[in-house]
């Protein structure tokens, strides 16, 4: 089977470099499948879930927070806000993150200072799609999905 070069860098540091045969990517219009040999294209990632295959092993899966896809027909290159693996993701931190974005959403809307809003609608959207992620991962659940409720990149 023949493979493409995959290149996944966040603004941190480089996620993922290798040789695969296919990459699932949350595109702004929907889910992009990349194999070898695709046409050039350049597109918008939405915050959500990537998926990269490599014949003899597991799916690999990564949440994303939106960022841009350059695909050629020898390589793809993914240039994310943030990414992190399955198993990098801490879920009793991330439903702590998710229940004070809640808590803070559900005060009365003149109680609430409007950068701080923005910050916790992003971390809303942001634990969400880390909370699937690794439930899908301990559910053994093998399908890419497009998480379009992640958020921006930081930490809440």
């Amino acid at each position: 089977m023949s493979t493409t070069r995959f290149e996944f860098v966040a603004q941190d540091r480089l996620i993922y470099e290798g040789d695969v045969n296919m990459v699932i990517i949350p595109g702004a219009d929907g889910v992009i499948g990349v194999l070898p040999k695709h046409a050039p294209l350049i597109a918008v990632v939405a915050p959500g879930e990537v998926m990269v295959r490599v014949e003899g092993e597991e799916d690999t899966y990564y949440a994303i927070g939106g960022g841009f896809v350059e695909v050629r027909p020898d390589k793809v290159v993914l240039v994310a806000h943030s990414g992190e693996h399955v198993e990098e993701i801490d879920a009793l931190r991330a439903e702590a993150a998710l229940r004070r974005a809640e808590e803070y959403l559900a005060t009365p809307e003149h109680e609430r200072d409007q950068d701080t809003h923005v910050a916790m609608e992003a971390a809303l959207r942001r634990s969400r799609v880390r909370l699937t992620v690794a439930r899908r991962r301990r559910s053994g659940r093998r399908t890419a999905n497009r998480g379009s409720d992640f958020g921006s990149p930081g930490e809440v």
